[in-house]
């Protein structure tokens, strides 16, 4: 007599309930953690190309020291918070009129500051709970009274992320853009054939690891300036990669330092600090990278 499928069938699906509860009787049961489960992908978060406040750190190239007036201050003027239309600063750009401007920026940056004084104007910063924070510094840790006397990669390092570190830990959602230090040794190079310029560097006592002897072309003082100029490539390679660790912070690819800047960017008073015309640029430079929707 044939044997139809359904009973075939049935013997088969006992065997093999039997073999489910056999295997399970010898083995542990475990829950499947990896079933419907969606890899885990850190989220990086999104730089916002607008943000309605700011404040400044850094030294007096922020403060626009020189730009107006003999031996000043002119914040008014500065690239980074300046109402000056001539400048257009960057918070010109970004918030637009000066009422607002008085709103929602701080410029705390000091003229003669170094990388040491960075860590306590960030503290001042993240009280104001600004939605960016640009930094600019390094020149006078570069400019110190000899070459022995400035400011160690590994000590500039170190007041760099105590400041980062702090903006990051009191305000994870601020962004925070990082300028490079300006070619010094372009500066050099732009004013030392001025007899003006020559005398005011050494009167004044302007960046004297750099500038002292301006007219000087012996071995030993090209050596110096040399040691001045790699100092300051050392800086701007600490300032990118400190940055480049923060998904949060824009580090400027070296823009200012490779900006062909010239005699008119410079302040008729010292020959050093941006003028009117330099603080602009500084401005348009900052503004293109931190509007920039990607990277």
């Amino acid at each position: 007599m044939p044997v139809s499928r359904r009973t075939l069938a049935l013997p088969i699906a006992a065997v093999a309930a039997l073999a489910a509860c056999t295997s399970s009787s010898t083995t542990t049961s475990e829950p499947d953690r990896t079933a419907g489960a969606v890899p885990s992908a850190e989220v990086t978060p999104a730089w916002d190309t607008s943000p309605a406040s700011m404040a400044a750190i850094g030294d007096s190239i922020t403060r626009a020291f020189d730009a107006c007036s003999l031996l000043s201050d002119c914040p008014e003027a500065s690239w980074a918070t300046g109402t000056d239309t001539e400048v257009d600063s960057l918070a010109r750009q970004l918030l637009g009129d000066p009422e607002t401007i008085a709103d929602r920026t701080w410029n705390l940056a000091e003229t003669g500051a170094t990388v040491a004084d960075i860590p306590a104007q960030a503290r001042q910063a993240v009280a104001h709970s600004p939605e960016l924070v640009t930094v600019l510094i390094g020149a006078n840790d570069a400019c110190a009274q000899d070459v022995a006397s400035m400011t160690s990669v590994a000590d500039f390092e170190a007041h760099l992320r105590a400041a980062l570190d702090l903006i990051r830990e009191e305000l994870p959602e601020t962004e925070v853009y990082v300028s490079s230090v300006p070619d010094l040794l372009r500066l050099w190079s732009e004013g030392s054939d001025s007899t003006m310029a020559r005398a005011v560097w050494q009167l004044a006592d302007i960046c004297p690891s750099l500038l002292a002897g301006a007219g000087d072309d012996s071995a030993a003082a090209t050596e110096r300036r040399a040691a001045v100029d790699e100092r300051v490539r050392e800086y701007n390679a600490t300032l990118e990669a400190v940055c480049a660790e923060d998904p949060l912070c824009r580090y400027d690819g070296g823009a200012v330092f490779a900006y062909d800047f010239g005699s008119r960017h410079l302040s008729d008073w010292d020959w050093f600090h941006p003028s009117r015309e330099g603080q602009a640029e500084l401005a348009a430079l900052a503004y293109e990278r931190i509007t920039a929707p990607t990277l």
